[in-house]
């Protein structure tokens, strides 16, 4: 709902829109927040891990500022589409069997509009070392 302020014979409207969506399009420098939906491998055996191997992170909202964050480290990433992203992991980031957290994080962009979020983090997926 518009507010109205009068100051004299001035009127000002003030209305404020929702946060960045085809609402607002004040919000054109915004990122978006980078949807995980899998992950490629989601299991590998430890006795059997190579020096290195590619992880291929699929998803949307992913942009050139995306980066993946394994284990809690942030890792070069190479954004191949809005859709996939692909990393490094090597056997040093992998200790031991068990689970390591994968995600990824879109920095802020440069909105400094009022009511526009930008960036942020994606759901958190896990692979799994047998």
């Amino acid at each position: 709902m518009p507010s109205v302020y009068r100051l004299g014979s001035l009127v000002i409207l003030l209305v404020v829109l929702p946060g960045c969506n085809a609402l607002n399009p004040l919000c054109g420098s915004a990122r978006p927040v980078p949807v995980l939906k899998s992950i490629s491998p989601t299991t590998t055996v430890f006795s059997q891990l190579p020096a290195s191997f590619l992880l291929t992170l699929t998803g949307s909202e992913f942009v050139s500022s995306s980066v993946v964050i394994f284990n809690g480290a942030t890792l070069a990433t190479a954004v191949n589409s809005s859709s996939q992203l692909t990393v490094t992991i090597t056997s040093s980031m992998i200790v031991a069997p068990g689970t390591y957290n994968v995600q990824v994080q879109t920095p802020a962009g440069n909105s400094g509009d009022l009511g526009c979020s930008s960036g942020g983090q994606s759901a958190t997926l896990t692979l799994t070392v047998t």
